[in-house]
């Protein structure tokens, strides 16, 4: 059988920022959930920050999170990257564990996960998000849904539209096993990469539990909670989500990380 070297579709990319490389990958709430992640890290470092493919109008071109996994890391090959941080929120930090185990060639000098789906644990299931109404989304995603819940009557035709368009691609590619590679955790124990998780204490969709348990299936893993954040913490709570994302990628790159017990959150 011969390779397949039919030519990747063209990924969709924002880049900003000078310095060691970030990449910037956003979940199901599309690119504009994690610009200030980008915007914050691009002061310090150059960030790469794609748009995943059928998200915000964009051709739909893989059929997997493993796809984008591939599709990403042949990013970094292509740019010969190196030591490149991965910063991932929901099923962003998906395909960054997926990254991970199939970093062959150590391109991945560091993960941060921030509420990240993935893996599955009976004891700690999966919010079904697909169930949910836009009523419902806001009180599993957020600490003070009220704050960001959305009336559906009230928002505009057009950005109706690139909703109805992501949660589409959302469909795509994590329906069918429900957000989860059955084949993933096992497969985390390899991964040597230093990994930080971060967690929304208020998280519905992945709770604290589920991210505790994702993070001790890793072999060098800490775990920390955010307080006053659900899903997002990143938007309810940017300046505590930053604080941890710039000590943890400050203390790879001076080589100081010291794992904690994942099952003790810190606060």
């Amino acid at each position: 059988m011969t390779a397949d070297t039919r030519p990747q579709p063209p990924l969709t990319i924002a880049e900003s920022g000078s310095g060691p490389t970030v990449l910037v990958l956003h979940g199901g709430a599309g690119p504009a959930s994690v610009a200030g992640i980008a915007e914050h890290l691009s002061r310090s470092s150059r960030v790469i920050a794609p748009t995943h493919p059928g998200w915000n109008g964009t051709p739909l071109a893989f059929d997997s999170i493993g796809d984008l996994s591939h599709a990403y890391l042949d990013l970094l090959r292509d740019r010969d990257l190196h030591d490149v941080f991965v910063v991932g929120s929901s099923i962003g930090g998906w395909i960054a564990a997926e990254m991970a185990v199939r970093d062959h060639d150590r391109r991945i000098g560091g993960l941060v996960l921030i509420d990240a789906t993935g893996v599955w644990f009976d004891d700690e299931p999966i919010a079904d998000f697909f169930a949910l109404d836009a009523r419902g989304v806001a009180e599993h995603s957020y600490h003070d849904p009220a704050r960001f819940y959305q009336d559906p009557a009230d928002i505009p035709a057009a950005q109706s539209a690139i909703r109805q368009g992501n949660m589409a691609a959302l469909r795509n590619y994590a329906a069918d096993p429900y957000m989860h590679n059955p084949r993933l955790l096992p497969r985390l124990a390899a991964v040597t990469t230093p990994t930080l998780l971060l967690w929304g204490e208020s998280d519905r969709i992945v709770t604290p539990a589920y991210g505790a348990a994702y993070a001790a299936a890793f072999a060098d893993a800490r775990f920390e909670i955010i307080r006053a954040a659900g899903h997002l913490p990143q938007l309810e709570q940017p300046e505590a989500t930053f604080d941890r994302i710039d000590g943890f990628l400050q203390s790879v790159r001076i080589g100081s990380v010291t794992p904690v017990d994942s099952t003790g959150p810190t606060p």
